[in-house]
């Protein structure tokens, strides 16, 4: 009965060490996710502590990898110190995402008042060259959310660069797809996007956290289930003689 426990926890155990392959993978590409969607948005949030959650992410993805090898290696190989090392280096990840969830709930609470800081600078140095990045990064803005403006298109109005050009239109990156007609002018404003950005961004950068945070706890729950198996192997090994005589291949007297 114990060395059918002991057969049935190894198995799930090299099963589990195969999904951290698959885990590091994943947990690579929502770092690297963050990082591209941070560069599109980082004119509205200019904290970059923002991005710590997603360099330890990544860390810890290219860390699972190496814990999927030893915990393979040290399984198949019955290594009590492999196990061992398995399970401290397992216990380490699991602290390390507790705290990238933890980070990735104060950095989230912070979004808001850090866009709402941000995004008012942002719009008052808009001139509507494409070489130029505060513009550019507007224009992309706008036609990616489908919004203008900070909480509508009028607040255009209150711009240096409405206020110079004099022609009474918002940029065109502020006219709704469907429309082909649309040149900006504020006399039509069924052609223009309703809803202000501040909130969508604001929206937008909650959803990146919450990625980091879900991810973050499947995986610790994952390595949860690692840690609980391997303790049952290791456990086993040292108080079950059968097991001891299977791996020695050694017999009763």
């Amino acid at each position: 009965m114990g060395q059918c426990g002991i057969t049935s926890s190894k198995t799930v155990l090299v099963f589990l060490n195969l999904i951290f392959w698959g885990a590091a993978g994943i947990l690579c590409y929502v770092g690297a996710y963050v990082f591209i969607t941070y560069d599109d948005y980082d004119h509205f949030f200019e904290d970059v502590y923002t991005l710590i959650p997603a360099v330890v992410i990544i860390a810890v993805g290219a860390l699972l990898f190496i814990i999927g090898l030893i915990g393979c290696c040290a399984t198949i190989r019955e290594s009590h110190c492999g196990l061992a090392t398995f399970v401290i280096i397992l216990l380490l990840v699991f602290v390390t995402e507790v705290v990238v969830v933890v980070l990735g709930y104060v950095y989230r609470a912070k979004v808001e008042n850090e866009v709402d800081r941000s995004i008012q600078k942002v719009y008052k140095t808009y001139n509507g060259t494409n070489p130029d990045a505060a513009s550019r990064a507007i224009d992309y803005v706008q036609r990616q959310l489908h919004c203008c403006g900070i909480h509508n298109y009028s607040d255009w109005e209150n711009t240096d660069w409405f206020k110079e050009t004099k022609n009474q239109s918002v940029p065109l990156s502020c006219c709704r797809e469907a429309t082909s007609s649309c040149n900006g002018s504020l006399a039509y404003p069924s052609n223009l996007y309703a809803e202000g950005c501040e909130a969508l961004v604001v929206k937008k950068l909650q959803e990146i956290m919450m990625h980091i945070i879900w991810a973050a706890l499947a995986f610790a729950a994952i390595q949860l289930l690692g840690m609980l198996c391997a303790c049952i192997v290791l456990c086993r090994r040292s108080r079950d003689p059968a097991y001891e005589l299977l791996i020695t291949g050694g017999t009763y007297a």
